[in-house]
């Protein structure tokens, strides 16, 4: 499904979209998302979202099951491997947060420390990921995200040569034992956990199922290694690709503000969390839909 057929959508939505000054994204405004939503203006929202890759729906004073229920529009959502971390009676829920309650950590703290597209270790990697915000820092807490057709796009010829046909595998374990020596809060994995998050491998191009555009899909959290290459080639081969993804002119900073709620494409973007101070709270609650097998 392509954006272009829903151009002349606009005409009879009451809500405003403003194109961000950005390489990616567009703001909406004048949208309740606890009412419910008509049809033709569902096909608006996803229109700019295949467009812009990136909505931010401003002060969105919404229950988490209003949250729920729109994520579903776009299709089946996804549950995190790590459960603890569920929004009590409402498991769709990822808290992200680094408050402590009792001393036990409330949500995960670390999420999106490294730059990723979310879930790219499954088998069928995330369609997009909403977040909203609970509780943000009077200082720091900006989330970056790179546009990763642009990548694609303005890749040197001999990095376009380098992946054209390349297969990634991408593992939830690749730094997670990593993020548990800085952060103790994160669970040591029980075996059933780690079957559910067995590597997989995807390709380094993948198109993009609704608008046929190509994105690099590769990423420093997930993305272990270039299947067929020496391990050093297929190091020295990711490091570039990784550092040509995150380019200045392919960013947009989200500075965030009271009860906005953000839905990202993951087939089109990463995402990066830049953190703040410790002793400032911050709590955010993510959905996370499922995509298709990328190709």
């Amino acid at each position: 499904m392509s954006a272009v057929l829903f151009e002349d959508l606009s005409v009879d939505s009451d809500f405003e979209i403003h194109i961000l000054e950005a390489p990616l994204g567009a703001e909406i405004t004048g949208l309740d998302l606890s009412q419910p939503i008509s049809d033709m203006d569902f096909l608006r929202i996803h229109a700019t979202h295949l467009d812009h890759h990136l909505l931010v729906f401003r002060g969105q004073r919404i229950t988490p099951q209003h949250q729920i229920d729109f994520s579903r529009r776009f299709g089946q959502l996804q549950i995190h491997v790590l459960r603890n971390f569920q929004l009590s009676g409402h498991p769709e829920v990822l808290v992200v947060s680094n408050v402590l309650k009792d001393g036990k950590p409330a949500g995960l703290g670390d999420a999106g420390v490294f730059w990723h597209s979310d879930l790219s270790y499954k088998e069928k990697p995330s369609l997009g990921s909403l977040l909203h915000a609970q509780e943000l820092p009077s200082k720091g807490g900006d989330t970056l995200f790179a546009n990763m057709h642009l990548a694609y796009d303005t890749l040197p010829v001999a990095l376009r040569r380098a992946v054209q046909g390349a297969r990634a595998e991408h593992s939830y374990l690749a730094r997670y034992e990593e993020l548990r020596r800085h952060s103790p809060w994160r669970p040591a994995l029980t075996p059933e956990q780690i079957h559910e998050v067995l590597p997989v491998t995807h390709p380094v191009v993948r198109v993009h199922p609704e608008t046929g555009r190509r994105a690099l899909f590769i990423s420093e959290h997930f993305t272990t290694r270039i299947l067929g290459l020496p391990d050093d080639e297929s190091r020295e081969l990711l490091r570039e690709l990784f550092a040509h993804s995150v380019k200045p002119e392919h960013i947009y900073r989200h500075r965030w503000q009271p009860h906005d709620l953000l839905f990202w494409d993951n087939r089109s973007l990463m995402h990066l969390a830049t953190g703040c101070p410790p002793e400032q709270r911050r709590t955010l609650y993510r959905t996370t839909i499922e995509g298709d097998r990328p190709y």
